[in-house]
């Protein structure tokens, strides 16, 4: 089998408490977006010559969204608590979000209630669904789980991303793979839009888990580690990204040009099946069907190597 059991991450040893703190969270969320719009975008006359920050004030926005300045102030401060779909609604509006960036200050706004806090689950893949991407010949295909983890994966998707059952459970997870290692900056050909995917990845996840410990010390990791990360996360970025085209530099094949798509799991929503597959008859193509004759350990030969045929 081409894949184990994923475990989830670790908790780190940084102290990361305020990362996730959701009412600082929902406060930066709003300012950033305000950052984004001028006065002109939305119709609003100018107020003052001379602004000190970039985008709309505090009361243009209010006056946009049809509520009070007091009132937009309390909830850029965090206390969101009572506000009501409505006016989340008319801020959204007003503030030109898109579906991804509503459902965000959504969460934010009003994250739902827990009765207990609990330790996280380790995340299962169901066996039907193992079993599936194992038929899925010629198909790379994996299972991502909460904080970017990778759960399961098919022979294909070792042959393309390299055979991940070499690495600790722990390092099998997106995020820590593209910050933290240099294979990650080959492998992808627009390696900054993978980066900002990921980063928009885990803020939906914060947005939703915001008292999950282990997402915390992931995040906390990675700003130590990765000034990248580091700059990303502060632009707050929220975006769901189903489907696209991804470039890949593979050592073996050369660069593939290779279609994604993304199926949130009926009775998992934690849990995304991702599948890449080429157009036919493209040199992607060619080269899938390469990576697959020499199976996991494509991504670990030397490319001056003798190829088995390809057809």
């Amino acid at each position: 089998m081409d894949h184990e059991p994923g475990t989830g991450s670790t908790t780190g040893q940084h102290d990361t408490e305020a990362v996730l703190h959701r009412r600082a969270e929902l406060g930066e969320f709003l300012r950033t977006r305000r950052a984004r719009l001028a006065p002109e975008d939305v119709g609003v006359p100018r107020l003052g010559r001379y602004r000190r920050v970039p985008g709309l004030r505090r009361e243009e926005l209010a006056q946009v969204a049809g509520v009070s300045v007091a009132y937009y102030t309390r909830l850029e401060q965090g206390h969101g608590r009572n506000v009501s779909a409505e006016v989340l609604d008319a801020i959204a509006r007003a503030l030109r979000l898109t579906d991804a960036e509503h459902a965000h200050l959504t969460h934010l706004a009003k994250p739902k209630r827990h009765r207990r806090r609990t330790p996280a689950r380790s995340q299962r893949v169901r066996p039907a669904l193992r079993q599936l991407i194992d038929s899925l010949e010629g198909v790379p295909a994996y299972v991502l789980g909460r904080r970017s983890d990778i759960l399961a994966w098919n022979r294909m998707a070792a042959s393309l991303f390299g055979d991940w059952s070499r690495l600790p459970a722990r390092e099998r997870n997106w995020a820590r793979m593209v910050f933290l290692t240099p294979e990650s900056r080959e492998l992808f050909v627009e390696w900054d839009a993978k980066a900002a995917d990921i980063v928009s990845f885990l803020r939906m996840e914060a947005g939703c888990h915001a008292d999950d410990p282990e997402l915390a010390a992931l995040v906390g990791e990675l700003s130590v580690h990765s000034d990248e990360f580091r700059r990303l996360w502060a632009e707050h970025d929220v975006k769901e990204k189903g489907h696209g085209v991804k470039r890949l530099r593979h050592p073996l094949v050369g660069e593939l040009a290779l279609s994604f798509e993304t199926f949130t799991l009926p009775d998992d929503a934690d849990q995304h099946l991702v599948t890449y597959h080429a157009e036919p008859g493209s040199p992607a193509a060619d080269g899938l069907r390469l990576l697959g004759s020499w199976g996991a350990d494509a991504a670990h030969v030397d490319a001056s190597e003798p190829r088995p045929e390809s057809g």
